[in-house]
């Protein structure tokens, strides 16, 4: 049966059963007591950032547009659903129920805001799409940062100046305080939690990409005048693409604000440096490749906690890896070699 699958389907039951073995594994490191506090502090940030890259992967790798505005639909995401969790932590009680309501609102405002963000920035192309998709995920940052939310027996309160701004009664409650945040966010992310998340945008993205739409997506990115010549809807593929790619980020943000009781948008939270980062993931783990972006974003997330021992020598190390990974991917001489290693064992490779 497996025989008769073709290569793209085989692909993708690869990837879900990697990830799969990877969960089960790990779950028993951690279940022995194998695995250190601090490793065990990094699952949950390993499937974050990973799905981030995929989503990321899906609008670089097979729309050919680049973005760097995924930080940006990451705090949305994170906000929104943190938001919501702190109101109705009461009202809801039951952690699952409320979490999963969480987890739709993130999803849904980071992609009706990519929706929106996408209208007119995808009349861009090239360096122009990449610098405005980077400003605006720095504005929503910033907006973040100055935006205070309160609520009494009055009703809501909204300011951009101060907490003192609100004009709170004296029982009032701020839930959005400016630079420090929201507080209080129930811990609902957990390692399973997160490889169910990245299983589900595995299977969304690779069911997408293998589809009709999938294709003409692929034809846009491979010569838009073609595309268009032939009746396919380019504006119509592109606001789709990073509508998905938006959301994906969103619930990475859902799933990192639930892992922290203190959220706050700080630049090293969700700024340039956050986009930056996950554009080295999608990079690394291959243009197009969706197995490569997870892998990328585990190995480059607890490399530099692996190393940390090393102090010194430490960000070298990391360095050369990432030198190493990037010419293993991408040199002539290695993608060869990675062709004729695929030939041996498992004929043809993954296509896009």
């Amino acid at each position: 049966m497996f025989k008769n699958m073709n290569k793209k389907t085989k692909n993708s039951l690869i990837t879900y059963a990697i990830v799969i073995a990877v969960y089960i594994i790990v779950e028993g490191v951690v279940l022995s007591g194998n695995m250190s506090s601090l490793l065990q502090g990094l699952l949950v940030p390993l499937c974050t950032y990973s799905l981030c890259a995929v989503g990321l992967n899906l609008c670089v790798g097979y729309l050919g547009e680049l973005s760097l505005g995924h930080a940006g639909f990451m705090c949305i995401g994170a906000f929104s659903s943190a938001f919501f969790s702190v109101v109705m932590k009461e009202s809801i009680p039951n952690d699952a129920v409320r979490f999963i309501i969480a987890l739709i609102i993130g999803i849904v405002f980071a992609a009706l805001f990519g929706f929106l963000i996408a209208i007119p920035v995808l009349r861009l192309n090239g360096d122009y799409l990449a610098i405005v998709t980077l400003a605006f995920g720095e504005i929503i940052k910033n907006i973040v940062n100055v935006l205070y939310v309160g609520h009494d027996s009055t009703g809501w309160h909204i300011s951009f100046q101060s907490q003192q701004a609100l004009n709170l009664e004296a029982d009032g409650v701020t839930y959005i305080n400016g630079a420090q945040g929201i507080t209080g966010t129930p811990h609902n992310s957990s390692f399973t939690v997160g490889v169910v998340l990245i299983l589900i945008a595995l299977f969304v993205v690779y069911n997408f990409t293998n589809s009709r739409t999938g294709r003409a997506v692929m034809s846009i990115r491979d010569n838009q005048i073609a595309a268009e010549s032939v009746g396919i809807n380019v504006r119509k593929y592109k606001l789709l693409v990073f509508t998905i790619s938006a959301a994906i980020a969103g619930a990475a943000g859902v799933l990192y604000a639930h892992n922290l009781s203190t959220l706050t948008a700080l630049p090293k939270n969700f700024g340039y440096n956050m986009s930056i980062m996950i554009l080295v993931f999608v990079v690394l783990g291959g243009i197009g490749n969706f197995r490569g972006s997870v892998i990328a974003a585990c190995i480059l997330t607890l490399l530099p906690e692996l190393l940390r021992g090393l102090s010194d020598y430490r960000m070298l190390i990391y360095a050369i890896v990432l030198i190493a990974m990037m010419l293993f991917n991408w040199a002539p001489a290695a993608i060869v070699f990675r062709q004729k290693l695929v030939a041996k064992f498992r004929p043809g490779k993954e296509e896009i």
